[in-house]
């Protein structure tokens, strides 16, 4: 045993102190526990079969003592079959993530598996902090030594750990935050918990402009990887500096609650009037923040912009005939209504209202311009520039395509990428007449550049689109979605079929007087169904 430890009884269980440092253990080295570095095996014979309750007792015991000690990261290394990952993950527990004064108790084996508790000391710059938690190890037959070891794998050290992580301790990237409504209301995730990644980013970007002071955490750190730190123990808080932000905390709350309807649903809301983002929420098994950050075909809620470009174009009217078969060819690919539906003797705005995909690929003949779409939604509804939120978005892409390519993303297929937020700005832009980046926070904060639009929505044609989108809302695939909303109120739905899925994707998105909001559900359906009611609450909050 070495030099200087102590020897007490505790509770019942055999303890070892040494330099202050405690671990359960009733052999400190055995020379058959792969720690040859300071005990050499007496017999040179390798041994084979399966492990002995001694050698799996023994071995756990030496490593779990040696990693207490902390003094030799060599040695607890030598225990185990991975002796350079182990060493380092040993040498940081001290170093890096500044634990000192642990207390490892090993279980009771089960087979080859040996459960342990650690009860230690966090401590840096002065501050220190209680730390425990439970692990366990593994121990197997060295595969050339024939030695009993620990099979080394990060949970070894901490249960949360995994490759390429380790624990750390110091001071936090970013400074604590209080976010707050539009109203003053304060947002937390435990609350809103669809706001946990945007609460995290508008930390990281603006602690230190809120006013806050960095506190000391010990974290997961994951190497070479910008992934948000996951935190494990706050030692300090330190100062909170309040931000406000667009949300609308009674708006936010009905859209958490819808998006809890639907499995993989999403739903985000702007004014049209300023581009305030007022609730984005998110209902995935991958806490993903695909409202924001989404690309996904958005199906025939698309038409808005399709139809912004007929009108403009003079293509269309919204009492003007138009054409709405069965199916429809446009160079060499064919289309279809849902359910093969046509009407006969329509007007455009029933084609719209109706969602008729025929009616729209009937008018790309008369357009003589594939690349017309993505001009428009650039140009007009500010799909494709840089928008600058306030945290991290994906501001919509409908790339230049050719053909069949380009008639798919009349009717928001093929190429055409977009997320619910991207497409509540469609509708903000077409209610208001004029594109409004969407925005989460002031832009004074950072004094960020926000996107603009080149030009704004022509009178006529914003006044047509929002009639058209009115009489969704009234008698066509919108009504029974909208029809508890009262004031000045108008829809657009879509269904969207992405990788041949066997459901397609149902996509919605309306506005009632200052607000439009924007939802998807995978696998939903038809747009009126899933994502419909969820647009409906968020409105009705609003």
């Amino acid at each position: 045993m070495r030099s200087g430890a102590k020897v007490a009884i505790v509770g019942g269980v055999f303890i070892v102190v040494a330099g202050g440092v405690g671990y359960g253990a009733y052999n400190v080295l055995n020379g058959d526990g792969g720690g040859s570095t300071t005990a050499e095996s007496k017999s040179t014979e390798v041994r084979t079969g399966p492990l002995s309750a001694e050698e799996i007792r023994t071995t756990a015991e030496d490593f779990l003592a040696a990693w207490a000690d902390g003094k030799d990261p060599e040695l607890a290394a030598a225990y185990t079959n991975n002796a350079a990952e182990a060493k380092d993950a040993v040498a940081g527990y001290s170093e890096q993530a500044h634990i000192t004064g642990a207390v490892i108790t090993p279980g009771k084996a089960t087979g080859a598996k040996v459960p342990f508790t650690v009860k230690a000391t966090v401590k840096f710059e002065g501050l220190s902090k209680p730390l425990s938690y439970a692990s366990e190890l593994t121990v197997v037959r060295g595969l050339t030594s024939g030695k009993p070891l620990v099979d080394w794998v990060p949970t070894v050290i901490h249960p949360k750990l995994e490759k390429n992580t380790h624990l750390v301790t110091g001071e936090a990237a970013k400074p604590p935050i209080k976010a707050v409504d539009r109203n003053g209301t304060e947002l937390t995730a435990q609350k809103y918990p669809s706001l946990a990644p945007v609460l995290e980013q508008l930390r990281n970007k603006y602690g230190e402009k809120a006013g806050g002071k960095s506190g000391v955490e010990m974290w997961i750190h994951t190497d070479g990887d910008n992934t948000p730190r996951s935190m494990l123990l706050t030692l300090s808080k330190g100062k909170t500096g309040e931000l406000r932000t667009t949300l609308d905390a009674k708006v936010q709350a009905a859209a958490e609650q819808a998006v809890k309807k639907f499995g993989e649903a999403s739903v985000a809301a702007v004014k049209p009037s300023t581009g305030e983002i007022v609730a984005v929420a998110n209902n995935r098994k991958d806490g993903f923040n695909a409202a924001m950050l989404g690309k996904q075909a958005p199906g025939s809620t698309m038409k808005i912009v399709t139809a912004a470009m007929l009108l403009e174009k003079g293509l269309a009217g919204a009492g003007k005939p138009a054409v709405c078969p069965k199916t429809a060819l446009y160079e060499g690919t064919s289309f279809h209504n849902l359910d093969n539906f046509e009407i006969q003797g329509g007007t455009f705005t029933q084609s719209f209202a109706r969602s008729c995909n025929t009616a729209f690929i009937k008018l790309i003949d008369e357009a003589k311009d594939d690349h017309a779409l993505p001009s428009v939604a650039r140009q007009v509804f500010g799909l494709g520039l840089d928008w600058q939120t306030g945290i991290a978005s994906a501001d919509g892409s409908v790339p230049e395509a050719e053909g069949g390519g380009a008639a798919a993303q009349y009717i928001g297929q093929g190429t055409v990428q977009m997320n619910v937020l991207n497409i509540a700005s469609v509708t903000a832009t077409t209610k208001d007449g004029t594109f409004r980046q969407p925005i989460i926070v002031p832009r004074d904060l950072d004094d960020r550049q926000l996107a603009v639009a080149e030009r704004q929505l022509p009178g006529s044609v914003g006044q047509q689109l929002r009639d058209m989108m009115r009489a969704t809302a009234s008698w066509g695939t919108g009504r029974t979605a909208m029809s508890g909303l009262g004031g000045d109120k108008g829809a657009k739905t879509g269904s969207a079929e992405v990788d041949g899925q066997a459901t397609s994707n149902s996509w919605f998105t309306g506005f009632q007087d200052d607000l439009a909001a924007a939802a998807s559900v995978e696998s939903g359906g038809h747009g009126g169904d899933a994502a419909g009611p969820v647009v409906a609450a968020v409105l009705s909050a609003g």
